[in-house]
């Protein structure tokens, strides 16, 4: 996944929010195995060398390589089905990013509003929440349900809407890429990045507000009303 770079830890600080918008892949799981036995796969059927697809890939939705690579195949059916298969074939090659597990199961049980807003397939990301028994939310916003893809801002702001904060300002976006931490900044939230699949200076580079190796650094601390109050620990940025 990702490097860091040299860093000063900068100490604890509390922040409250109403929501949470969490990216999937880098953030709450780390599926790079699966993806690249999956894209040499594709590769291998379309005649296109997988390594000139999987640089520009990560954080892309599959129809927007595909628009580029093999316009044919840009289709939903085509692209739902084929991405439906990874956690099929390749189940043990994904993992959890270390505290997400913690940081949704916290939530959850706070009745706080949160939920995924990703450029995977709503078959994707069942498959992959089923695997690893993770919990699902009420209100995805998947690939298929969006016209424009991140950096636009267009799934952060529906996953705003879909939890019923469509104007509120308190909502948190947890990404790893810089192109999820522009569309989240872009749709008015702060923006938490964890170094998992970039380096630090690309993720600040992009705007992201606050820095963590992974979730472990974030914890609940309490819930009054509506709002959540989080420790943010080691983040590697002042």
């Amino acid at each position: 996944m990702g490097s860091n770079s040299e860093h000063v830890d900068a100490p604890p600080i509390e922040v409250g929010f109403k929501g949470f918008l969490f990216d999937m892949d880098g953030t709450v799981i780390d599926s790079t195995e699966a993806v690249v036995k999956h894209w040499h796969s594709v590769g291998k059927e379309l005649g296109i060398d997988p390594n000139v697809i999987l640089e520009t890939s990560h954080g892309r939705r599959s129809i927007d390589v595909l628009r580029v690579i093999d316009p044919e195949k840009a289709n939903w059916e085509y692209i739902k089905y084929m991405e439906s298969l990874l956690p099929k074939l390749y189940g043990d090659s994904v993992v959890e990013i270390p505290g997400a597990r913690s940081l949704l199961d916290s939530l959850t049980a706070a009745h706080t509003p949160w939920t995924i807003v990703t450029s995977g397939t709503t078959p994707l990301v069942s498959g992959w929440l089923g695997v690893l028994k993770l919990p699902m939310p009420d209100h995805l916003v998947a690939a298929e349900d969006v016209e424009h893809g991140k950096p636009d801002p267009e799934g952060y702001l529906m996953g705003k809407e879909k939890l019923g904060l469509k104007d509120e300002t308190e909502v948190l976006v947890l990404e790893d890429s810089p192109a999820g931490i522009k569309a989240g900044k872009s749709a008015g939230c702060k923006v938490l990045a964890v170094v998992t699949t970039h380096t630090l200076e690309q993720v600040v580079d992009a705007g992201a507000d606050w820095v963590v190796k992974d979730l472990r650094s974030v914890r609940v601390v309490e819930k009054v009303g509506e709002r959540v109050t989080l420790k943010i620990s080691d983040s590697l940025m002042r």
